[in-house]
């Protein structure tokens, strides 16, 4: 049997270099599973990695993705964790699985999808198997494959890093994945949630999934002011900033006294404006965000399976159609842009079934 299989290769940076290649499907090694790719959800982060590196330099051709959903179909010698047939999510920070996260903060950390470490837009791919977990019973494929970054970012920020309780306020900035699946996991914490977006229709859409109030920032450029009027004059527990820039320093004045602001995006530049005094008055804990260890994405599977949350899909697209959810997520999506895998390639099956004879 003649096994081959396609991925997406990188030879240089920039998004009109990505290739469509065929190579020899990987063997695994010890304690290392053969995954056959179901769906790859597409981050941001996925689209600087092709541009620019993000100042990484990784070795050429490089295969660029970072969130996977597949299925086990080869194992390794030793390998414990997962069997043939076993549904499974890579885990976005592959060595990070629990406590403090590792390194001096210096560099970025290594993640799926970032060189060194190997991307997932291909058909089957080799992972040691402490860089996976097993796939949530209540979400199919492409669905599943949103959860490794946007969902651990989330939960990281809101859940384990934030404490949220039950009757606080929470901001969130935008209507990406990492945003929506704030609100539903804020709102299954029994939080009040208050979405800030320049698009009135987005507005009314998130609150479908557990926002109470939207304020539209190009028509409420002011939102801070329209935040503490609506938590009563007390201001917002949590803020989600998603911004960066000079946006910091309006979500700084619309927290509450001692409340926390969670820094995730940087869509307004890289700098921020923070006026101390005003930090030091309110007492404010402002932490950098940056997804979390595969334990926490073993949490957030528990908790999408036990409560029934679906990730928002704003569009799905076959494995050859890249540059399309490219486009797609140019255009900021409401909810999460996914490229379909393996099982969803006829051509492949017929491939990957053939014998030469």
């Amino acid at each position: 049997m003649n096994k081959i299989m396609r991925r997406w290769e990188l030879p240089k940076f920039g998004r009109e270099n990505l290739r469509l290649v065929e190579v020899p499907v990987p063997t695994p090694d010890a304690h290392e599973v053969l995954v056959c790719v179901s769906a790859v959800s597409l981050n941001y982060r996925d689209k600087l990695i092709i541009q620019n590196g993000m100042g990484l330099t990784p070795d050429m051709p490089f295969t660029p993705g970072s969130d996977m959903a597949g299925t086990v179909v080869a194992t390794g010698a030793g390998c414990h964790r997962f069997a043939v047939g076993d549904a499974v999510l890579g885990a976005f920070s592959a060595d990070w699985l629990d406590g403090a996260a590792p390194g001096t903060g210096r560099d970025l950390m290594p993640a799926l999808g970032g060189p060194p470490l190997p991307g997932m837009l291909s058909e089957y791919v080799v992972l040691p198997e402490a860089w996976l977990v097993h796939a949530p019973s209540s979400l199919d494929a492409v669905q599943a494959s949103t959860l490794p970054c946007a969902a651990v970012t989330a939960w990281q920020a809101l859940i384990e890093l934030g404490h949220l309780r039950a009757g606080q306020s929470v901001v969130v900035q935008g209507t990406g994945g990492v945003s929506l699946f704030a609100v539903q996991f804020a709102a299954a914490h029994g939080a009040t949630v208050i979405v800030t977006s320049g698009d009135d229709d987005k507005l009314v859409r998130v609150k479908a999934i557990g926002a109470s109030h939207g304020i539209n920032r190009h028509s409420t450029p002011e939102w801070a002011q329209a935040v503490v009027a609506l938590t009563g004059g007390r201001g917002a527990d949590h803020i989600l900033e998603m911004v960066g820039g000079d946006n910091l320093e309006r979500s700084l004045d619309a927290l509450i006294h001692q409340g926390r602001i969670s820094v995730i995006g940087v869509f307004g530049g890289m700098g921020a404006t923070l006026p101390v005094g005003t930090m030091l008055k309110k007492r404010a804990t402002v932490q950098g965000i940056g997804v979390g260890p595969r334990r926490v994405l073993e949490d957030v599977i528990r908790a999408i399976d036990r409560t029934g949350i679906k990730p928002v899909i704003a569009a799905q697209h076959p494995f050859s159609d890249l540059q399309t959810g490219l486009d797609e997520l140019d255009r900021g999506p409401f909810g999460k842009v996914v490229i379909r895998g393996v099982e969803h390639s006829e051509d492949n099956k017929l491939r990957m079934n053939s014998e030469n004879e």
